[in-house]
């Protein structure tokens, strides 16, 4: 892992790093005074397009001592283009502009590829930090693409919580793999999503084999989270992490 920048912002440190091909950005609290847990921000992918929103979440993050990361997805910003995902996502946007759902077929090629390509490198991040003074975990989880946060919770012993947005397509072979995910989970969906197939986010719920989970169904579409959506999953990390440490 190798830092490229390094800036101070109030009470938040942020630093950018490069990890192989991999870009990244690591927030902690500045006054830390012990080994923090550590949050993994997810999201959609354009690492430099989605900055402001993280950083908003890591600064939340951040006042509850807790550290947080994001990487670049595979195939996003400055990272190669696949050509079978772009293929793939074409297909699913005819689909669902032609009023339809998209094939089992076409979202698995579009998701699997890229959750066998990201969790690895999420968890070659997890292994770098951790080895690094001032982070000692507990790690949890909090939002992206689901399906790779439903493999991730499944394969990495070290997440210890996991905050999912059910807003992506979601294929059966990782809804049968939720079945096996345990860890403390907080749900979130948007109801009127219209890029969300609202009874798979269902199925896929109820498929998590977590003893503790707890879904959070809004009214409006995919931009309208209400503000209070986040400092329930704030709430959510600081019983669970802490708890944990």
């Amino acid at each position: 892992m190798h830092f490229t920048s390094d800036r101070r912002n109030g009470d938040l440190i942020e630093r950018e790093f490069v990890l192989g091909e991999i870009p990244g950005v690591l927030w902690a609290p500045a006054r830390a005074s012990s080994p923090v847990p550590l949050i993994l921000l997810g999201h959609p992918g354009g690492l430099n397009r989605m900055l402001p929103r993280l950083a908003a979440r890591a600064e939340a993050a951040a006042a509850q001592g807790f550290a947080s990361v994001a990487i670049e997805l595979p195939g996003a910003g400055d990272r190669p283009a696949s050509a079978s995902a772009t293929r793939a996502r074409a297909d699913l946007q005819r689909a669902i502009a032609a009023g339809g759902r998209p094939s089992e077929e076409v979202i698995d090629r579009l998701v699997l590829p890229l959750v066998e390509q990201a969790v690895p490198e999420w968890q070659a991040t997890l292994d770098a930090l951790l080895e690094l003074p001032g982070f000692g975990g507990p790690v949890g989880l909090s939002g992206g693409v689901v399906a790779m946060g439903v493999r991730l919770a499944l394969v990495d012993p070290r997440i210890a919580a996991a905050v999912l947005f059910a807003g992506s397509y979601v294929p059966r072979s990782i809804i049968e793999e939720a079945r096996r995910v345990t860890i403390p989970l907080h749900v979130l969906l948007q109801w009127d999503d219209e890029g969300n197939d609202r009874q798979l986010a269902l199925d896929l719920f109820d498929a998590f084999g977590s003893t503790e989970k707890q879904l959070i169904a809004n009214m409006g579409g995919h931009t309208g989270v209400p503000r209070h959506a986040g400092e329930d999953a704030s709430g959510f990390f600081a019983r669970h992490l802490v708890r944990a440490c």
